[in-house]
């Protein structure tokens, strides 16, 4: 955890305290809580997929996204 950046602490903290394994993913509603560009929720995504890879887990259920963090 100490190699991620400010923004990819608090979007890893978002996505660990809130249930997107029950309740479908929304980059769209995550960058308006960010308050940034969605391609910037992409991107730190997929960085905490590469930086802490045994803590974040995304998989596809019925079509859409979901995400757990631990």
């Amino acid at each position: 955890m100490s190699g991620l950046t400010e923004f990819e602490l608090r979007l890893f903290e978002w996505i660990r305290q809130s249930d997107f394994e029950s309740v479908a993913w929304s980059t769209k509603k995550a960058a308006k809580s960010f308050k940034c560009s969605e391609d910037e929720i992409y991107e730190g995504v997929a960085s905490l997929t590469k930086k802490v890879p045994t803590r974040i887990q995304i998989y596809y259920k019925d079509g859409k996204m979901h995400i757990a963090a631990e």
